[in-house]
């Protein structure tokens, strides 16, 4: 019976006029979005890839072969998601969704202007950390990260700021 009466105290201490309180956790609030994309670059046989990967844009072809490292004949987008980056807690994405092979885990440093963001961020490949950066990225101006072989070509890892 006290037990019954200790909880009915309780409930009622939460409940103010027949309604119950709701307190918004600030660090939750939605300070931006990251767009994550995964691409398969080869000099060899782009159809290695795989029946799911996808040509790119021309400018985006363009852009990574202006980088000396990054630069492949044949490019094709294995996937991308994009992610909400929250106030005060760590976000993830996943962007070859159902696989969690590739994994990019990021966490704000500071907080966001308008068109750029400050971040912690993690990159992990089959469960495991292989890199961990503090990354500024503005609007229009990607990180690419050249990531490991895969089926006779490498993948790299592009992660942006999206709009």
């Amino acid at each position: 019976m006290r037990t019954f009466l200790k909880l009915a105290i309780t409930t009622c201490a939460l409940c103010l006029g027949g309604q119950a309180l709701a307190v918004e956790d600030a660090g939750r609030t939605k300070v931006g979005k990251l767009e994550v994309t995964v691409y398969f670059a080869t000099d060899g046989d782009p159809t290695a890839a795989g029946e799911r990967a996808q040509e790119i844009a021309i400018e985006i072809r363009a852009r990574l072969q202006s980088e000396e490292k990054l630069k492949f004949e044949h490019y094709r987008a294995l996937g991308a998601e994009t992610a909400p980056i929250f106030r005060s807690y760590e976000n993830w994405a996943q962007p070859l969704k159902p696989s969690d092979e590739i994994l990019v885990r990021f966490e704000t440093r500071t907080q966001p202007a308008k068109d750029s963001v400050s971040l912690d961020l993690e990159l992990w490949l089959a469960r495991k950390k292989i890199l961990k950066t503090d990354a500024a990225l503005r609007a229009g101006k990607p990180l690419y990260v050249l990531g490991p072989e895969w089926r006779g070509g490498r993948l790299i890892i592009a992660v942006a700021l999206a709009s």
